[in-house]
């Protein structure tokens, strides 16, 4: 975990500062790099990545579990080990007054670096969330809050990086 945050104080002067967000932007890049992968999976995941299971003798008097996909099992996964994860992801929907799906994908949309730890928040809710309610996972799935972020994560740090295609 032991990168750099966006909070440190290390900014001196404007040489100083600008290798600094060059280091920053490196970190951030390398957390993402595996995230990256997936991308083309998100875009075009539905809601079948997760579904309930309905085999044979499950009647109606019976409990569903959720069968994942795969893939999505496999992002999860990376994202868990990825070094983005805020346990601590409530404050940010407490202090960004963040209660919709809406207001969440305007916050993605518009975030730059400075709200970088918004971004690990929301993806940090539906990833460690959805390890007790299976519906977060499918949210972040059906309501492309999953693409969304790691798109914007990936735009934030190929601008950085003077990279700007995607």
């Amino acid at each position: 975990m032991g990168g750099l945050k966006s909070g440190d104080t290390n900014m001196g002067n404007t040489t100083d500062s600008s290798e600094y967000l060059r280091a920053l932007m490196q970190d951030y890049k390398m957390k993402i790099g595996p995230l990256c992968e997936f991308l083309p999976w998100l875009g075009q995941a539905t809601e079948s990545a997760v579904s309930n299971y309905s085999g044979n003798g499950v009647t109606d008097a019976s409990i569903s579990f959720p069968v994942y996909s795969s893939e999505l099992m496999a992002f999860i996964k990376a994202c868990k080990i990825s070094g983005l994860m805020d346990r601590n992801y409530p404050y940010v929907y407490s202090r960004r007054a963040i209660k919709t799906h809406d207001q969440e994908r305007r916050l993605i949309v518009s975030a730059t670096w400075k709200e970088w730890d918004v971004l690990c928040g929301i993806l940090s809710k539906y990833v460690l969330g959805g390890q007790t309610r299976s519906s977060f996972w499918r949210e972040g799935i059906t309501e492309q809050i999953f693409y969304l972020t790691v798109s914007k994560m990936r735009e934030i740090t190929d601008f950085w990086d003077g990279n700007t295609s995607n």
